[in-house]
């Protein structure tokens, strides 16, 4: 049950009220004055306790019958319009409605917004070997010099021209082992350089990049990243347009980034937040259970996949055909 904010009493103090003047010989306006309440108040408790109510809930402040309101036909007609992928409007203009009520039936009946013409089955993936495919997106965040609205409250206090950063992420598919740089911008020269970076941070730990996919931004569509691909051998993937779960692995990276660091702390500014980023993706790859990895780190999963190919490469041939 929830109480009002400016209640006064509460089912367990109108009890006792109630028996304070029906079993223990209170006056009523002695009741009423120990609970801090009116006599009328008091008077309608002590009613409902002697009509048998031991309860004392609020009740409800709907009325009873609402001569106006929509019927029940109304309302299927409504719905079965909305099945034929009509409109509020539509639907208000057809049975002489205001649009108000049609939609505050749709939203009532689960029906607030159209559902896709296909249910698209969800498309789960996941590439056996390590280095198999990267994913690689870019998060905006804003730049800041001091402590901003989102601590204070105080919107009024906000970062003049400190402009924005941009976050570049490159997530392993199969091990979910990610490198990340915060970066001035995302042009050509910028993408490449850490894509560069990041295939050289995966080869020290033995993963060997052999795909990428990016979204269709200006940069990664460059001659300059073809080129750079080329010369690191790596299979360039795009994403579906205006479709960012084809990259999906990457935009939940981006998420658990953002609440974990970006959002996860109170820093003074954005310079602070950039030194804190290291110490957050060591405790990502290495400490935090990923429960897409049933609860093992990216790091635990990438041994597991090494020693998996290991044993496999070490093993005796079978007999031949």
């Amino acid at each position: 049950m929830t109480l009002h904010k400016n209640a006064r009493t509460c089912p367990a103090s109108r009890l006792l009220l109630a028996r304070r003047v029906c079993e223990q010989g209170w006056s009523l306006r002695a009741a009423a004055e120990a609970a801090g309440i009116s006599d009328v108040a008091a008077r309608r408790w002590v009613r409902r306790y002697r009509g048998g109510d031991h309860e004392l809930l609020d009740r409800s402040s709907a009325p009873k019958r609402i001569p106006g309101k929509t019927s029940a036909e109304r309302e299927d007609a409504i719905c079965s319009l909305r099945e034929l992928r009509m409109t509020a409007a539509q639907i208000a203009e057809v049975l002489g409605m205001a649009h108000s009520t049609v939609s505050a039936v749709l939203k009532r009946r689960g029906l607030g917004r159209l559902p896709r013409l296909i249910d698209e089955p969800d498309n789960r993936y996941e590439r056996p070997l390590p280095g198999e495919l990267g994913h690689v997106d870019v998060k905006k965040l804003g730049a800041f010099d001091a402590v901003g609205h989102h601590v204070t409250g105080d919107r009024s206090r906000r970062s003049r021209g400190a402009g924005w950063e941009f976050v570049h992420v490159f997530v392993d598919d199969c091990t979910r082992l990610a490198y990340v740089e915060v970066l001035a911008d995302e042009r050509a020269d910028t993408v490449c350089g850490f894509l560069e970076r990041a295939v050289g941070w995966f080869a020290e730990r033995g993963v060997i990049i052999q795909r990428v996919m990016t979204d269709n931004g200006n940069g990664y569509r460059s001659h300059l990243h073809a080129e750079l691909c080329a010369r690191l051998g790596i299979k360039h993937l795009f994403t579906e347009p205006y479709r960012p779960r084809t990259n999906g692995k990457a935009e939940r990276f981006i998420r658990t980034l953002t609440e974990g660091w970006a959002y996860g702390a109170v820093y003074d500014t954005s310079h602070q937040r950039r030194l804190a980023l290291p110490a957050f993706m060591d405790y990502y790859n290495y400490n935090r259970p990923h429960r897409a990895l049933n609860g093992h780190t990216p790091a635990q999963r990438l041994a597991e996949r090494n020693n998996a190919a290991g044993a496999y490469s070490a093993s005796p041939a079978g007999p031949g055909p």
